[in-house]
C-alpha cells in the first residue's frame, strides 16, 4: 500500500487508559468470495490489507453490507494470527437520513434560503429549529410525520417555515455506509493481510428452468439458470461464487432491508458448463468456474445446466374428488354421511414427466425452482404452455410437471350406491367415473380415486384394473377413443 492510500485510510484513534494513542487503518479489499444459500442468506469471505500500529486502537472496516449479522463476524490475521486480537466490535449503521439529520439540529441555529418575488433574488434568514416534523417509530429506524417542521425565526414561531433548509455540516455520529468498528490489540506494527468472514441477508439465489417441448411430448430441451439477487447494500467486484442448494436449518430473523426491483443481466457460455457441482455435508455445492461482479441492487442470471432431446412423456390425470372432502379423511363423525364426497370437479390435468439422468442429457442434482414450458405452434413459433415448481431433485429421480388442464377432455364422478351393513360397522359405496374425449386422437388418462371415509377398506368389485398407489390413493388407467367415453365403476367396502 502506498503512502497516499495509507493517508486516505487513516482513522480516528481511541484513547485507552494506560495505553498510548495508536493509529490504525482499514485497508483495501484484496479479494472476496461469496457462498450464497437459497434461503436469503450468504457467507462473505474477504481478504483485506490493513495497517496496524503496535498497541490498542480502532480498526474500521468499511463497505459492509447493511444486512450483515454482526454476531457472525470472524476475523483473523493471515500474516501473524497470534499478533492481533479483536477486543470489541461495533456494527455502525446509523446512516444519513433526513429525519436523523434534522434531529441532530433541534435547538440549534439553521438557515432558510428564500426567494424575494419582487426582486427575483434569493436571500437567507437564520433561525432556531424547534421540531423536525418527524418522529421515530419503534426501534426499526422508521420515522413518521408529526404535522410539520417548527422553527423560531426573528423571535416568532413559524410552522412549516418557508424556504429551503440549509445545514452547516454533517453531524457527528452519522455515516454514509455501514461499517464495522473494532477495538484491536496488536503486538506488532505494519501492514498485514487479514481475513474477515460474516453472514449477510438480502443476497440470495434461486433457480429457474426453461423447457421446449416437442409437439408429441416425447422429447424436450431444457436450460437451467441461476438468478442471483443482491440487495445487501454493497457491491462485490471480481468475486468467487459458490451456491448451496439444500434445506439448511437457519433461525429466521426479520430482514433489515426490503426487497427492491433490479435489472437483469445475463451471462452465458455455451461451450462449457459454467458451474462445477460437488457435495458438502448433506447439501449440493455449485462453484462458478470464473469470477464475476455481484453489484448492489442487481439481479444477475447465469446458465448452469442444459439438456437436449431429453426423453419425456405427456399424461393426463383425472382426480375428480373435490379437494374439500379430503380434509375429512378418517373422521368418524362424517364417515357414514351419504351426501359427503359426492361433489366433484370436471377438470383433467395435463402433465409432462422426464427423468433427471445422464442419458437424458442432465444427470446433475437440480435445485428447487420454477420450470416454464414452451411448445412450437403450427407456424413454428414458441408459445408458453404452462409452468410448475420442482423441489430439490437428485440425479436419477423423475420430475413431473403440472402444466394446466386439458381443454377437450372432461371428467365426471358420481356416487351410484351407498349402504351400511353389520349393524353400521360396514359401509359399501359404489363410485362411477366417466371420462369423455373430444380430441381428434385417442387419449390415455389416469383416473385417481381417494378412499377417504375410513382407513380400513378393500375394493369389492371394479370394472377396470387398478393399482393401489398408497393407503389413500387408487389409480385406474383408461384409454378414451376419439369422441368417446370411458367408464370406471368400482365398489369399495369400509369397516370399523
Amino acid at each position: 500500500m502506498n503512502t497516499r492510500t495509507l493517508a486516505a485510510a487513516a482513522l480516528f484513534v481511541l484513547a485507552t487508559p494506560g495505553a498510548a494513542q495508536v493509529d490504525t487503518s482499514s485497508g483495501r479489499r484484496i479479494s472476496v468470495d461469496l457462498t450464497i444459500y437459497n434461503q436469503n442468506l450468504s457467507l462473505v469471505r474477504e481478504e483485506r490489507l490493513i495497517t496496524l500500529a503496535k498497541g490498542l486502537g480502532h480498526l474500521v472496516i468499511p463497505d459492509i453490507p447493511a444486512t450483515i449479522d454482526g454476531t457472525s463476524v470472524h476475523f483473523q490475521s493471515l500474516s501473524d494470527p497470534a499478533a492481533v486480537r479483536v477486543l470489541e466490535q461495533n456494527y455502525q449503521y446509523d446512516l444519513v437520513h433526513q429525519a436523523k439529520l434534522l434531529d441532530k439540529y433541534v435547538g440549534k441555529e439553521v438557515e432558510f434560503v428564500r426567494v424575494d418575488p419582487d426582486m427575483k433574488k434569493t436571500f437567507s434568514v437564520k433561525g432556531r429549529l424547534l421540531a423536525t416534523g418527524y418522529q421515530a417509530q419503534g426501534q426499526g429506524g422508521n420515522y413518521g410525520g408529526t404535522g410539520g417542521m417548527i422553527a423560531e425565526i426573528n423571535g416568532k414561531i413559524e410552522i412549516n417555515p418557508e424556504g429551503r433548509l440549509v445545514l452547516p455540516s454533517l453531524p457527528e455520529g452519522l455515516i454514509l455506509k455501514p461499517q464495522l468498528d473494532w477495538l484491536v490489540s496488536s503486538s506488532r506494527e505494519g501492514p498485514q493481510r487479514a481475513e474477515i468472514s460474516y453472514l449477510a441477508g438480502s443476497l440470495s439465489w434461486s433457480s429457474n428452468y426453461v423447457a421446449l417441448l416437442e409437439k408429441d411430448g416425447s422429447k424436450l430441451d431444457i436450460n437451467a439458470w441461476v438468478t442471483i439477487a443482491n440487495y445487501s447494500g454493497t457491491s462485490f467486484k471480481n468475486a468467487g461464487l459458490k451456491l448451496v442448494a439444500g434445506d439448511v436449518n437457519v433461525i429466521q430473523q426479520q430482514s433489515i432491508l426490503g426487497q427492491r426491483a433490479g435489472k437483469v443481466m445475463v451471462a452465458a457460455d455455451e461451450a462449457q458448463p459454467q458451474f462445477k457441482q460437488t457435495n458438502i455435508f448433506e447439501y449440493k455445492l455449485y462453484t462458478l468456474q470464473r469470477r464475476t461482479d455481484v453489484n448492489d441492487r442487481e439481479t444477475k442470471q447465469i446458465e448452469f445446466a442444459s439438456g437436449r432431446n431429453v426423453s419425456s412423456r405427456r399424461s393426463c390425470i383425472y382426480d375428480g374428488m373435490a379437494d374439500q372432502w379430503r380434509v375429512y379423511r378418517n373422521n368418524p363423525s362424517y364417515r357414514t354421511q351419504a351426501s359427503f364426497g359426492q361433489q366433484y370437479n370436471t377438470k383433467v390435468g395435463t402433465f409432462v414427466t422426464f427423468k433427471n439422468d445422464e442419458r437424458a442429457g442432465l444427470g446433475i442434482p437440480l435445485p428447487a425452482g420454477k420450470v416454464r414450458v414452451y411448445q412450437r405452434d403450427a407456424d413454428g413459433k414458441e408459445q408458453f404452455i404452462g409452468e410448475d415448481e420442482i423441489d430439490h431433485t437428485p440425479r436419477g429421480e423423475e420430475i413431473r410437471l403440472y402444466l394446466g388442464n386439458a381443454f377437450d377432455i372432461v371428467g365426471e364422478r358420481a356416487q351410484k350406491d351407498l349402504k351400511t351393513l353389520a349393524g353400521g360397522h360396514v359401509l359399501e359405496e359404489t363410485i362411477e367415473v366417466k371420462v369423455r374425449n373430444h380430441k381428434e386422437e385417442t387419449a390415455e388418462v389416469l383416473v385417481y380415486e381417494h378412499p377417504w371415509r375410513w382407513s380400513q377398506w378393500e375394493i369389492v368389485k371394479s370394472s377396470t384394473p387398478y393399482e393401489k398407489v398408497d393407503q389413500s390413493t387408487l389409480r385406474f388407467p383408461v384409454s378414451v377413443a376419439r369422441d368417446g367415453e370411458a367408464v370406471v365403476e368400482y365398489t369399495i367396502r369400509y369397516s370399523w
